[in-house]
């Protein structure tokens, strides 16, 4: 089924124009309640260290099996 032929209600969904969607988006980005500036810089610094650690995790483990597997695969065991 496709959007233009949903139905609420019992009766055939109306599309709504450009001006009144338009009109209840500001309406409801009226109503959210914005962080403020010591609210922002906080979750930006809690995102970065968080992606740090994450990065920081990732890359060692990447490090560990592509020597576990280059060892593996070479029979070398100090490279």
């Amino acid at each position: 089924m496709s959007d233009s032929e949903a139905v609420r209600d019992g009766k055939k969904a109306e599309r709504t124009n450009p001006v009144t969607f338009y009109r209840q988006v500001v309406a409801e980005l009226r109503k959210v309640v914005w962080p403020t500036q010591e609210q922002l810089v906080t979750y930006f610094i809690v995102v970065m260290v968080f992606v740090l650690v994450m990065m920081a995790i990732i890359s060692a483990l990447d490090l560990g099996l592509g020597r576990l597997a280059f060892a593996v695969f070479t029979g070398q065991s100090d490279q």
